[in-house]
């Protein structure tokens, strides 16, 4: 019931990995607007949204720990409306966050019994937020090919022997007290692991029979256009198009059958901002409405304290050393990681006025381009080869770097549209 995979993985930039273990257990076990098998099922529906099983069963296991109703992982037909009512932001948020509009809170903040209050969607957003960035990282990195295939992902090990990830970062990060407790709960997971898989099995059973889900339709022509911003965005909702090939003889995401009934509209995916239909939609411009000056207050003042941990994370991410890497790019660290961020960025129509965005074009080739769209806007379509195959150059630590960025990235980037929506109807 832990993200050791993922752990293995952030291990490379240890002072990383607790900032995001702080915000992760304050999320999911601290003291908040939500209850804990609430936290696990908004989990479970954001993963979903990418077909990521590594997370979806990471928090079923969670869910029924906490106390969660067996019925609930059926599907969203049987849970309380005042969740399912979630589904509509939780799609946008996962796939074009730009569409998060005031009328989408009042919905849900006016439903009679069924109505959220400012503090619970807060803390809904944050989640929703935060695990669809995650599933980007878990493609990203290879954990969900490591798991869902028997270990046939493009996982690596942290340190030489069988040493386990805690005692091998002890000296760098861990304290003694985070030792003792997740092994604690390594334990605990063992003993009641069985039992559970038992009654996730019958679950399953119930469900036998429902239409197999299919993929979100992405598919548009290949080739590169021009972005809100003047970027070239490397359009590649088939990342194997023109490269080697990546993706399964049958194109479909294993496992999907399994999570079709924790979404709705599977159809709806990400599609070029640049390209969008919707006439009304402006470009965002961080400097109307930032993280730093705007969503951090707010979402503090809503949810105690998540917005600091919200802020360390994405300082510490900022932080990393990443010399090596951007002189293989021949550039400045600074440079290449704010390259990297702002690229993304405009993927999701978020327009920084002091960037010349002509940069991003000269630092980034094309194959990182596909790497990184890809991993941001559908890291379902990620396989265990991308990792390994993509920028030859680079060191393990620093594709996990990149990674990181994507998930840090992505993360504000929902959270500012969000936050917005949630500012202008308050005003």
């Amino acid at each position: 019931g832990r993200l050791e995979a993922v752990t293995q993985q952030m291990g490379y930039h240890p002072q990383y990995l607790d900032s995001f273990l702080k915000t992760q257990h304050y999320l999911m076990h601290m003291d908040g607007p939500l209850p804990f098998d609430c936290r696990h099922y908004i989990a479970i529906m954001a993963a979903a949204r990418h077909q990521c099983r590594y997370l979806v069963n990471l928090h079923v296991l969670q869910f029924l720990r906490a106390g969660g109703d067996p019925q609930w992982l059926r599907g969203l037909e049987f849970i309380p409306p005042k969740l399912r009512n979630l589904n509509e932001i939780n799609k946008i948020l996962a796939h074009r966050p730009w569409l998060i509009t005031k009328e989408h809170i009042e919905k849900l903040l006016k439903i009679s019994e069924w109505s959220w209050s400012l503090a619970e969607l807060v803390h809904a957003v944050v989640l929703l937020a935060h695990c669809h960035a995650l599933a980007s990282f878990v493609f990203g990195c290879g954990c969900e090919q490591d798991e869902g295939l028997g270990g046939q992902g493009s996982l690596k090990p942290l340190s030489p022997g069988n040493q386990c990830f805690c005692e091998a970062t002890a000296s760098n990060s861990c304290s003694q007290e985070l030792l003792r407790i997740n092994r604690k709960r390594s334990l605990d997971s063992c003993m009641e692991l069985d039992s559970l898989r038992e009654r996730m099995q019958r679950i399953h059973v119930e469900t036998e029979g429902r239409d197999e889900m299919r993929l979100l339709q992405q598919d548009r022509e290949e080739g590169e256009g021009q972005g809100a911003e003047g970027v070239q965005a490397e359009h590649c909702s088939d990342p194997s198009a023109g490269l080697s090939p990546f993706a399964d003889t049958d194109g479909e995401v294993t496992g999907a059958t399994n999570l079709a009934c924790y979404m709705q509209d599977p159809d709806f995916g990400y599609q070029d901002f640049a390209r969008r239909d919707e006439d009304q939609t402006q470009v965002f411009r961080v400097q109307d409405y930032s993280w730093e000056d705007h969503g951090f207050s707010l979402v503090n003042r809503l949810y105690s304290d998540i917005g600091h941990l919200l802020d360390e994370k994405f300082r510490m991410v900022d932080g990393l050393k990443s010399s090596a890497m951007a002189k293989r790019q021949g550039c400045e660290p600074s440079v290449f990681k704010r390259g990297i961020w702002n690229y993304i960025h405009c993927m999701f129509g978020i327009r920084y006025d002091d960037y010349d965005y002509a940069e991003v074009n000269q630092l980034l080739e094309r194959i990182l381009k596909v790497y990184i769209k890809t991993v941001t806007c559908y890291p379902e379509k990620t396989n265990s080869e991308m990792f390994d195959r993509f920028w030859k150059q680079f060191k393990h630590s620093e594709k996990v770097h990149v990674n990181l960025l994507i998930l840090e990235a992505r993360m504000q980037a929902e959270l500012l549209y969000a936050l917005q929506a949630i500012t202008q109807y308050m005003i």
